[in-house]
C-alpha cells in the first residue's frame, strides 16, 4: 500500500505512530523534523508519486477545525470540516486535490485528541446544531484499517450533542462501522458517479456493485445514509446513464430513509484546474470549455444537465431530502 513511512521525530514514542510502524516493518522508516518538508517540498510531480506514495505520520498544529465552504453541505446548522488525512487513496481524475497539493503522499494527522477537544469546543460555543464534515481533504473511510478513525471519533460524536458528522467515502472499508451500534448524528455519505463516468475517472475506486452492497448494509443496520452525485460531468449521454445509476439504487436503498441526497457540478479554482491540465496534457476533461464563476471554473451545459438529473431524482425522494451542492473547492 505505501512506498515507505515518514514519521516525526516528535511522534516516534506515540502510541498510533508506533502501531503503524509496526504493523509495516518490511518498509523504509524514516525520521523527519515536520512533515511538510516531505509533503510541501518543490520539484515534486504528483502523477509519479502516485505511483508510490508514502504514508506521512504527522501532528496537525494550529486550526484543526475550519468553516466549511460555502454551499457545501446539507443544512441544519452551522457547518464545519476537519481533515485527519491529507490525500486519497484513489486516484480520481477530476480530484481537485492534484491541483491543491504538490505531493502525492498521504498524510495522516494522529493527534485525535487534539480534533476531539477543538470539535467539542466549537460545538459548545455556538447557540445552533453543528455539522462536522471529515472528508474534505481526503476519502473518510478509505484508510480505515489504518487509521481507525472510526473507532476514535464515534464514541466523541455519541456523547456530542447538538453535532452530526458527514463520513464521505467511496470506499468498502465499513468492517470498523460496522461493529459499532448506529448513531443518529453519523451520516455515512457514499458519492457516486454513473458507472461509464467512473470507469473513465475514478481509477482505483470500488466498483457500483460492491459500494452499493455495503452502503446497504450499512441501512439494514440502522446507520443513517446519504447519496452524493458530483462532480456530475456533461457528456452526451451523462442523462440516461445517470437514469440508469438512479434504478439500480433505488432499486436497493429505502429512499424513504435516506438522510439527505445531493448533486454538484464539477468545481475548481483556475490554478488547480491548470495545474491538472499540465499533468493530463491529454485529457479532454481539462480541455473541454469552462464557464468562469468567481474565480472557479465549471464545465458548460453542467447546470442545465444538473436541473434534468434533479427532476429525476425527485421521482424518487423528496424535496426535503435533497440539496444541491455548490461548494467552492
Amino acid at each position: 500500500m505505501f512506498s515507505a513511512l515518514y514519521f516525526e521525530k516528535s511522534l516516534r514514542d506515540h502510541t498510533r505512530v508506533q502501531e503503524i510502524l509496526d504493523r509495516y516493518p518490511q518498509l523504509p522508516q524514516i525520521e523527519c523534523a515536520h512533515y511538510g518538508e516531505i509533503f510541501n517540498r518543490s520539484a515534486q510531480n504528483f502523477r509519479l508519486q502516485k505511483q508510490a506514495p508514502a504514508l506521512i505520520l504527522a501532528e496537525k498544529r494550529g486550526q484543526r477545525v475550519l468553516p466549511a465552504p460555502s454551499g457545501y453541505g446539507f443544512h441544519g446548522g452551522r457547518s464545519y470540516y476537519f481533515s485527519h488525512m491529507l490525500n486519497c487513496l484513489y486516484d480520481c481524475r477530476y480530484c481537485f486535490l492534484q491541483g491543491m497539493y504538490r505531493s502525492a503522499h498521504y498524510v495522516l494527522f494522529v493527534n485525535y485528541e487534539d480534533f476531539a477537544q477543538e470539535i467539542i469546543t466549537t460545538c459548545r460555543q455556538q447557540k445552533q446544531p453543528c455539522i462536522f464534515y471529515s472528508g474534505y481533504d481526503c476519502d473518510s473511510l478509505a484508510m480505515e484499517p489504518v487509521s481507525y478513525f472510526t473507532d476514535f471519533f464515534l464514541p466523541v460524536f455519541r456523547e456530542l450533542e447538538g453535532a452530526t458528522l458527514e463520513l464521505r467515502s467511496k470506499s468498502t472499508q465499513v468492517r470498523q462501522l460496522l461493529k459499532h451500534d448506529p448513531i443518529a448524528n453519523c451520516v455515512v455519505a457514499m458519492s457516486f458517479s454513473s458507472e461509464r463516468a467512473g470507469k473513465r475517472w475514478e481509477h482505483k475506486v470500488p466498483d457500483l456493485a460492491k459500494r452499493l452492497d455495503v452502503l446497504s448494509r450499512l441501512q439494514l443496520a440502522g446507520w443513517p445514509i446519504a447519496l452524493r452525485f458530483e462532480p456530475v460531468i456533461p457528456e452526451a449521454a451523462a442523462l440516461e446513464d445517470y437514469e440508469r445509476l438512479f434504478a439500480k439504487l433505488f432499486a436497493v436503498l429505502d429512499a424513504g430513509q435516506l438522510h439527505s441526497v445531493s448533486i454538484g457540478e464539477f468545481r475548481m479554482p483556475r490554478p488547480f484546474h491548470k495545474r491538472i491540465a499540465q499533468l493530463y496534457p491529454d485529457e479532454p476533461l481539462y480541455a473541454a470549455q469552462t464557464i468562469a464563476r468567481d474565480g472557479l471554473l465549471s464545465l458548460e451545459a453542467g447546470d442545465a444537465l444538473i436541473s434534468k438529473l434533479e427532476a429525476r431524482l425527485l421521482e424518487y425522494i423528496v424535496t426535503e431530502q435533497y440539496y444541491r451542492c455548490a461548494a467552492d473547492a
